[in-house]
């Protein structure tokens, strides 16, 4: 039981799906990055896992909302009472609870606005500090990494706004490339592709679950090979089942993954030749959630002829460097911004 007097520090993994509060010993709290507001009096009807389940299934009078896009802040005011109710969720008595410390992760892209931004929806927890972390540098540490080895390592956090890829040496980035392609950009073209090609409109979630499920970067053998799922038919409106198989939907990826692998490629090509022998010997660090989808890790090695380390927990590896940061904020002092 947390003590309401006692000084508490905790991490902030604030990401498009899904957001994750950490201290330095555990995750506390994972719940998608949802809310959902009455509209008459813009009061708050559900945040997190109550407000997923109400997305896409709600009546006029509710306003669900999705407050981050691209890795940042979209909606400023949702992202701040998203995260309060979130954080009274774990502090249920936050009135009383006086913060020391508060570390977030951020895309090492986000523009000054924005990382003011976030700074800004921290600061409503009044505690002592407020510090921002890389989320590839973050990612790194996660992965039991030592980012202050000369050594160069290169880390690819393929997350659900966008695309990260950092060669990190002595604590610092030394060549970066990020796009805005990632999870939420397979999950829209699944949807085109099915409207397209079957005349079926599917719902976010369920195009989700067809990415995941049968989806992938390459054709595999170690997952189903066909899914039905239910949309609305684009004649007449009615609810039919759709049959889509694991090798049209792959198909249908090819666009999105092969951004990401171009962009794999000119980080590359753009290192210098003492880092590109390091990641010769190193290989590539593949974490954030969308590395799940089927075949990544398999086809980027293909293409690049090194070997891919895909992180054991990626969907945590951005939390579990935030907790390590929180546990020995002197010995991170040159990571904290």
């Amino acid at each position: 039981m947390l003590s309401p007097f006692s000084k508490q520090s905790f991490a902030v993994d604030l990401g498009n799906n899904n957001t994750l509060l950490t201290d330095n010993r555990q995750i506390l709290l994972a719940q998608p990055s949802y809310i959902v507001f009455n509209p008459g009096d813009r009061s708050v009807r559900a945040v997190g896992d109550e407000a997923y389940e109400i997305f896409e299934k709600n009546h006029d009078q509710l306003r669900p909302v999705r407050p981050l896009r691209w890795g940042v802040i979209a909606d400023y005011e949702s992202t701040t009472l998203m995260l309060d109710r979130l954080v009274r969720q774990v502090y249920r008595n936050r009135l009383f609870s006086r913060f020391d410390r508060i570390v977030s992760g951020v895309p090492y892209c986000a523009t000054d606005v924005e990382r003011m931004a976030l700074r800004d929806v921290m600061e409503q927890f009044h505690s002592s500090q407020v510090n921002l972390v890389s989320e590839p540098i973050a990612a790194a540490i996660g992965m039991g990494i030592d980012i202050r080895e000369a050594s160069g390592r290169l880390i690819m956090d393929i997350g659900g706004g966008i695309t990260e890829i950092v060669i990190i040496s002595l604590s610092g980035v030394a060549v970066f490339q990020s796009l805005k392609v990632a999870g939420d950009s397979f999950t829209q073209t699944v949807i085109d592709h099915v409207r397209h090609e079957h005349r079926v409109v599917l719902g976010w979630k369920t195009a989700e679950q067809v990415k995941m499920k049968i989806g992938g970067a390459m054709i595999t053998t170690d997952g189903p090979d066909q899914l039905v799922v239910k949309g609305k038919h684009l004649s007449d409106g009615l609810p039919v089942p759709v049959k889509l198989t694991h090798d049209e939907i792959v198909h249908a990826l090819d666009t999105p993954v092969r951004a990401i692998e171009e962009t794999l490629l000119q980080t590359l090509d753009s290192a210098p030749p003492e880092l590109s022998a390091d990641i010769y010997n190193n290989g590539i660090h593949l974490t954030g959630g969308s590395a799940l989808v089927r075949g990544m890790a398999q086809r980027l090695s293909l293409t690049t002829g090194l070997t891919v380390h895909l992180d054991a927990t990626p969907l945590l590896s951005v939390s579990k460097g935030l907790s390590k940061v929180l546990t020995n904020p002197r010995g991170y002092q040159s990571v904290l911004n």
